[in-house]
């Protein structure tokens, strides 16, 4: 089942919001739409190549979605990377994003294991301890 991400949540697409941390949390998978909700007048949307978005340059003008209101369908798998090209957005002002595609129905990535629990702890705490207390009566009555 697709889902639609709108890309800063409540906030939309505007500056001084930490995309690259939003992107990290969604699973993205091909089907799924990318929603960009935007001032037109102060903004605009660029897909671009890692090496564009490093550097934050961009295609020219004309490939810019702009209507404010803009969809991206997610249709292959893959790297994927988004900034604004408006004045110095992408650059200054975090205007900027990348998230990886997964196959449509991929699982999503697993979390790393939680530490073991205390219980765990207290058992093999106790069994340490009955250990020692065994070998310290053996050493008594051999002393």
């Amino acid at each position: 089942m697709a889902t639609d991400h709108i890309v800063g949540g409540d906030k939309g697409w505007t500056v001084d919001f930490n995309y690259t941390q939003w992107a990290q949390e969604p699973v993205f998978r091909v089907g799924d739409n990318l929603v960009f909700n935007y001032n037109p007048s102060f903004h605009n949307v660029f897909k671009v190549n890692g090496t564009l978005f490093q550097n934050c340059t961009f295609p020219a003008e004309n490939e810019a979605l702009s209507t404010g209101k803009d969809i991206i369908l997610l249709k292959t798998e893959g790297r994927k990377w988004y900034v604004c090209g408006k004045a110095d957005h992408c650059v200054s002002r975090q205007m900027k994003f990348v998230i990886t595609v997964l196959a449509e129905g991929a699982p999503a990535p697993s979390s790393p294991s939680p530490p073991p629990s205390s219980d765990a702890h207290h058992v093999l705490s106790s069994v340490f301890g009955v250990v020692m207390a065994t070998m310290v009566a053996i050493a008594a009555i051999f002393a």
